[in-house]
């Protein structure tokens, strides 16, 4: 892919969406569709390597020269390596949801369980039986919702997902990396989530300097999923606000 310069995409703000763990591009459908009028979107694909930092060298390599940068779970977890990769490259920044410490035990214990039942060919139970609950609020499970994100997941597929958790269980601790982040940042987080939860999210913005915090009720971990409008309406006032500051 050839690099686009910042603002130079017939006008429109050059921005790179970065996926959780068994999502892709659908995570982002509704922003995609909303933000369409003032930005050319670009979705990366954090399924094919191992390590948190690869999936950032990768996502660099085809990303436009300069741009936005929005990552939810994972995706802001690779988001924050990209900064340090290449902060130069990144105009301002949108963490959802995100943890930026180095994992527990008990989660390290899980993704080798899930990694274990994908290769005993359970892979469809992982997401249906034990993340979805943490997915998304209550009141949204057993709806046409969950099954989307059953759906989405089966797209990632087993393999990925392997990689996928490899690379969060060998996560370094970025927390160390928040504090040099120099470009405006939005920090969002769903009310009722309870993976990364709000305080996390008030520590990450305790630690980076230009940074807000914003809670999107009515939604849990997958808040661009659970509470859509409302992340989506977030995302353009934050892109609206400081994209076109020194253009």
């Amino acid at each position: 892919m050839e690099k686009a310069s910042y603002l130079k995409q017939n006008n429109k703000i050059p921005l790179l969406l970065l996926p959780g763990t068994l999502c892709n591009e659908k995570l982002w459908e509704h922003q995609i569709a909303y933000l369409a009028d003032i930005a050319a979107i670009q979705v990366g694909d954090l399924t094919q390597d191992n390590t948190i930092e690869d999936m950032a060298s990768s996502v660099l390599d085809k990303a436009p020269e300069t741009f936005a940068l929005a990552g939810l779970s994972l995706g802001g977890i690779v988001a924050i390596e990209i900064m340090r990769q290449a902060p130069e490259r990144v105009t301002q920044l949108a963490l959802l949801d995100t943890n930026p410490r180095s994992p527990t035990c008990a989660q390290i214990e899980a993704w080798n369980k899930f990694i274990q039942m994908s290769k005993e060919g359970k892979f469809t139970s992982i997401t249906k039986d034990y993340l979805m609950p943490g997915l998304i609020r209550q009141s949204s499970q057993n709806s046409s919702l969950s099954q989307a994100i059953i759906d989405m997941a089966e797209e990632v597929g087993p393999e990925a997902m392997e990689r996928q958790m490899t690379a969060l269980m060998h996560r370094p601790d970025a927390f160390k990396i928040l504090p040099s982040i120099k470009c405006p940042v939005s920090v969002m987080v769903g009310l009722e989530d309870s993976v990364c939860p709000v305080e996390m999210s008030n520590e990450l913005v305790r630690e980076i300097p230009n940074s807000q915090l914003t809670i999107v009720k009515d939604a849990g971990h997958l808040s661009s999923l659970d509470n859509p409008m409302e992340v989506s309406r977030k995302l353009k006032e934050w892109l609206q606000q400081n994209s076109l500051k020194g253009a």
